[in-house]
C-alpha cells in the first residue's frame, strides 16, 4: 500500500472523471450557508508538478487533463473543473495538477473544514506543507483514513463530503471499502460519500459497483468511464468509476448530457464508453 505514488498518474483519464464530478459535489454543498466538512481519506500529495520525473515517466496527464486543456467546447461541469486546473496554473502552461485536497481547500468557506488523511511518508509530507498549516480548518493525519474515518462521523454541523479513493493495490482495500462503509453510514447516514474505483480485469473491481449498490442505501448515483478495450492480458486500467452515496439530485442529468462528449474527447480506441445509473427514494 505504501509503494503507490499518485504523481505517476496525475491528470490521467481518471482523475478527469474523479476530480470534474468533486467540484460539482464541492459546489453543490457550498450552495447553503450552513458549514460542512472534507474528509480526504486517501490525500494523496495534494498537488503535483506535471513536468516531473515521475508524472513525465508515464505522461498519462496528456491523454487526460491535456486533452481539456485548450478545448473551445467543454461543457459546464467539464468547463468547472478545467477553471479550477488553471486557477493553479496562473495564465501559464499546465505544468500543475491539482490534486482532490487542492480543489477541497479551494472550496472551504470559514466555517467550513477539510481533514486530510495520507500513510506515505514522502506524500504526507508534501501534504502537511501544502495544508497542514491552515489551524484547525485543515488537518492533515499521517495516518490509514479506513481506521480514523469513524472517529470524525457524524461531524458536528451533520454536512460533509468524504472522498474514498484508495490504491487498491492490496486486495483487502475492497473488503475494508465496504466494511467501512457500512460503519460509516450507521453513523451518519444522511452523509454525502464519493467514492472513486478502477476499472480492471480483477474480479475485485468487477465486483465492487455490485456490493456498493446492495449496501442498501436510497440514494446514489454511480457512473463509469472506459477510454479503451480492455487489454486482451488483462494488464492496466482501462477505465474507472465514481459511486456517490446522497448525491445531488441535478448530477445524474448533468453527466447524462456531458458523458458523451467525455467519452468521444478521452477515447484512445472504438470501445471507450460511459455508463451510468442511479435510484433515489
Amino acid at each position: 500500500m505504501l509503494s503507490y505514488r499518485h504523481s505517476y498518474h496525475a491528470g490521467n483519464h481518471a482523475d478527469v472523471l474523479k476530480h470534474a464530478i468533486l467540484v460539482q459535489l464541492l459546489r453543490y454543498l457550498g450552495q447553503k450557508d450552513k458549514a460542512f466538512w472534507v474528509i480526504d481519506t486517501h490525500a494523496g500529495a495534494g498537488i503535483y508538478a506535471l513536468d516531473s520525473i515521475h508524472a513525465e515517466k508515464l505522461g498519462e496527464y496528456r491523454d487526460g487533463i491535456g486533452r481539456l486543456w485548450e478545448r473551445q467546447d467543454l461543457p459546464p461541469i467539464f468547463a468547472d473543473y478545467v477553471a479550477e486546473v488553471r486557477a493553479l496554473n496562473g495564465d501559464g502552461p499546465l505544468r500543475a495538477y491539482p490534486g482532490s485536497p487542492w480543489l477541497a481547500q479551494r472550496a472551504l468557506r470559514e466555517q467550513d473544514r477539510l481533514r486530510l488523511f495520507e500513510l506515505h511518508g514522502t506524500d504526507f509530507r508534501t501534504l502537511d506543507s501544502y495544508f497542514g498549516q491552515h489551524g484547525k480548518q485543515a488537518m492533515v493525519y499521517a495516518d490509514d483514513g479506513f481506521a480514523h474515518l469513524k472517529a470524525l462521523l457524524p461531524p458536528p454541523p451533520r454536512r460533509a463530503l468524504t472522498l474514498i479513493d484508495p490504491s487498491y493495490e492490496l486486495r483487502e482495500d475492497y473488503a475494508r471499502l465496504i466494511q467501512v462503509l457500512k460503519d460509516s453510514l450507521l453513523r451518519f447516514p444522511t452523509g454525502m460519500y464519493a467514492i472513486w474505483y478502477p476499472m480492471l480485469a480483477k474480479p475485485e473491481s468487477k465486483q465492487l459497483p455490485h456490493k456498493l449498490k446492495a449496501l442498501g442505501v436510497a440514494n446514489w448515483l454511480h457512473v463509469s468511464l472506459s477510454v479503451r478495450n480492455p487489454s486482451p492480458d488483462g494488464i492496466g486500467m482501462h477505465g474507472s468509476g465514481m459511486f456517490i452515496i446522497n448525491p445531488p439530485w441535478t448530477l445524474a442529468q448533468t453527466l447524462q448530457s456531458a458523458m458523451p462528449w467525455l467519452v468521444e474527447t478521452l477515447a484512445t480506441d472504438p470501445g471507450a464508453s460511459f455508463a451510468l445509473e442511479h435510484e433515489s427514494a
